[in-house]
């Protein structure tokens, strides 16, 4: 998931750096004086412990510690969100919402309804934003889960992999507008960026 990884991987801790490098610089300047929810913190939440928020909040399947959840102020929940995509939080709460190598993990009969609970949690004007591997990479992805240099516990949880018509698809499922969605890749064509805009 977006913060460090479980399992042991060389490049773990590159590649989280990468995706919150990539993250932050998609985020506007302006919506940083509200609240960001990221879905899919990991064990140690290092994409919010890396942005500059005026509020984070964090979703996980396994509860952030609460020393790191307190050092860190973020407000920090526990969901499953393959069991419940419903967000606790009310319509137009959020600045911001990330999901940065998480979706290739969820049910891919689950998205529909988690983008729009996204489009509803976020204030008009507000942004999500993800990073997911490319469609393509994931054989190169499960070699190198092989030499170890990524978490082959990661790798293999890899439920979807999508592409940028596929998110796209989605985007306008929720609700969100195509001339309000932008994509593109990086870290060598390996993964994509989506972002939409309420």
């Amino acid at each position: 998931m977006a913060g460090m990884t479980r399992g042991k991987g060389l490049l773990e801790p590159m590649l989280a750096d990468f995706r919150a490098q990539r993250a932050n610089k998609l985020i506007p300047t302006h919506l940083r004086k509200g609240r960001i929810l990221d879905i899919g913190c990991g064990s140690y939440p290092y994409f919010l412990a890396h942005t500059s928020f005026e509020e984070k909040f964090a979703i996980d399947q396994i509860p952030l510690p609460q020393q790191t959840a307190a050092d860190l102020k973020i407000e920090s929940f526990t969901l499953d969100l393959e069991q419940k995509p419903k967000l606790p939080f009310e319509d137009n709460f959020f600045e911001s919402v990330t999901l940065l190598a998480v979706v290739e993990h969820l049910d891919p009969s689950l998205m529909a309804m988690l983008f729009k609970e996204i489009y509803r949690v976020l204030k008009p004007g507000g942004m999500v934003i993800l990073t997911t591997p490319a469609a393509w990479s994931d054989g190169l992805l499960k070699f190198m889960a092989r030499i170890s240099l990524v978490s082959a516990e990661e790798i293999h949880e890899h439920a979807y992999a999508y592409t940028l018509p596929l998110l796209g698809w989605y985007f306008g499922q929720a609700g969100f507008e195509m001339t309000k969605t932008k994509f593109g890749y990086f870290e060598f064509m390996l993964n994509m960026w989506a972002t939409a805009q309420k």
